[in-house]
């Protein structure tokens, strides 16, 4: 009894301090009292291996077995009109040295993430004269900088929302109290807790209900960084003929995957698998591409009539991420959530099987350099492959430390190189590259310590390894 004792003792504890937390709102203050409850009681479930089944065809369905969409104009414009797109836009460039969201880092031609997703939708809502609203939930870290970036896009033809997850204070590990109880009200006092937090922070915002008071059914709902994240009339299309009420689009695993979540089938329902809850034994099998072969993109397409009734029942008791930290030497917990955990509690849930090219997202500046490159072009603010890859395979590509900002990257390259016949590059220590370079096959680039390693205009690389101007 003692342990349930000091359970009980932490919370009421920890109730009582978050009580006087004036910066955040009473709907928060009970989502992270039930998110810290849950984690105390240990009611993570464990996924008992020798349960878990390879979905169906039904389950995840193949992209190519879908129905092509109605190609008369006002069938599809009824069919759009019961979207809303969302983007999951709180997350920082700080990875890649920029400060401020990640969303307004250039992509491609002076157009950054935001731009982008902007031209993508203002052609759809052209092309069929449908009203697809963007929502754009973003974080306290990116709430005041998108305001700001958003005023540029008055003028075009789409409804631009925005609306804030929830921030909940960060735990003292020591001794479970809120960090901005001990005196840290600055932003290291806060955290977002994840995606997760999609559902009833739209729910908490009102802007659910604004949705559905406009007729919408759906909400597409994807990573603000996905380039290959756009709209799709098909899936969307298959969803309410079948009167699915969530959506997770997967692709096929490739090496570079081998930790991304998975669908299984589980005690008659679809559910995320996730490398945190397989147990030690078989990561080496979660990891193999022959027995998972898919993994989840983040691209979800849910109904939001169902989001209603879930997150108002209290339902939506996904998975808990512990995430442990440090801030100024004080060991903190983060709690958070994943939305893709999310799909076994909604009726009727499914996969799509989607192509690769669905799945194009940019978290380092290696991807920078594919979409940047000659491997794509922009068309319409979609970003195209390039047909004269062969290759169905993205080229491999590691860029040493010197690399990882975005500002050292550009600087780095004169032009980005031609890559539609590379199949891996590695470059490290001081390597800097002129115009016109055509890399090709499997090219590895070592700069020697204290040694500045210029690559010059218009070289031809194919299947080389340079240590040296002489190997050039």
């Amino acid at each position: 009894m003692a342990a349930v004792a000091s359970e009980t003792e932490k919370i009421s504890k920890l109730q009582t301090a978050v009580a006087g937390l004036d910066q955040i709102s009473e709907n928060e203050k009970s989502g992270f009292i039930s998110l810290v409850s849950r984690y105390l009681s240990g009611e993570a479930e464990h996924v008992e291996w020798s349960k878990i089944q390879t979905p169906t065809d039904e389950v995840v369905v193949p992209y190519e077995s879908l129905a092509a969409p109605p190609e008369d104009l006002e069938a599809t414009k009824k069919i759009l009109d019961k979207l809303a797109v969302l983007k999951l836009n709180g997350g920082l460039g700080t990875t890649m040295g920029c400060t401020g969201p990640k969303s307004v880092i250039e992509v491609r031609n002076g157009f950054t993430f935001l731009d982008l997703i902007v031209i993508q939708i203002e052609s759809l809502n052209k092309k069929y004269g449908c009203n697809v609203p963007l929502l754009l939930m973003n974080s306290f870290n990116t709430h005041d900088d998108t305001l700001k970036i958003v005023e540029k896009y008055t003028n075009s033809n789409i409804e631009i929302h925005t609306f804030n997850q929830s921030q909940y204070p960060r735990l003292v590990i020591d001794d479970f109290i809120p960090l901005p109880s001990k005196g840290e009200t600055g932003r290291d006092g806060w955290y977002p807790p994840g995606h997760g937090d999609v559902f009833p922070s739209l729910v908490n915002s009102g802007k659910l209900e604004f949705l559905l008071s406009q007729g919408k059914e759906y909400v597409f709902i994807a990573n603000s960084d996905n380039l290959g994240a756009i709209v799709d009339i098909k899936i969307l299309n298959h969803l309410i003929n079948n009167e699915n009420e969530y959506c997770m689009e997967v692709t096929p695993k490739t090496l570079a995957d081998v930790k991304g979540g998975t669908l299984i089938s589980y005690e008659g329902r679809v559910q995320l698998l996730e490398i945190a809850q397989v147990p030690d034994e078989h990561v080496n099998e979660f990891k193999s591409i022959e027995k998972f072969k898919i993994f989840n993109t983040n691209n979800l397409c849910v109904n939001l009539k169902a989001i209603k009734r879930l997150v108002e029942a209290d339902a939506l008791k996904m998975e808990i991420i512990p995430n442990p930290k440090e801030v100024d030497g004080i060991k903190v917990l983060q709690l958070e959530t994943a939305a893709g955990a999310a799909i076994r509690f909604f009726d009727n849930a499914i996969g799509v099987n989607v192509p690769r090219s669905r799945f194009l997202p940019v978290k380092a500046t290696s991807d920078l350099l594919l979409v940047q490159s000659d491997l794509y072009t922009l068309v319409d603010g979609f970003v195209v492959r390039n047909k004269a890859r062969e290759n169905p395979a993205n080229p491999s590509i590691e860029l040493g430390p010197e690399f990882k900002k975005v500002a050292n990257f550009l600087a780095r390259f004169k032009s980005i190189p031609s890559i539609v016949e590379l199949d891996s590059l590695k470059v490290s220590g001081d390597v800097w590259f002129g115009t016109g370079i055509v890399l090709k096959g499997k090219v590895i680039i070592t700069a020697l310590p204290g040694e500045k390693l210029e690559i010059p205009d218009d070289t031809v690389l194919e299947n080389k390894e340079i240590k040296s101007s002489e190997d050039i």
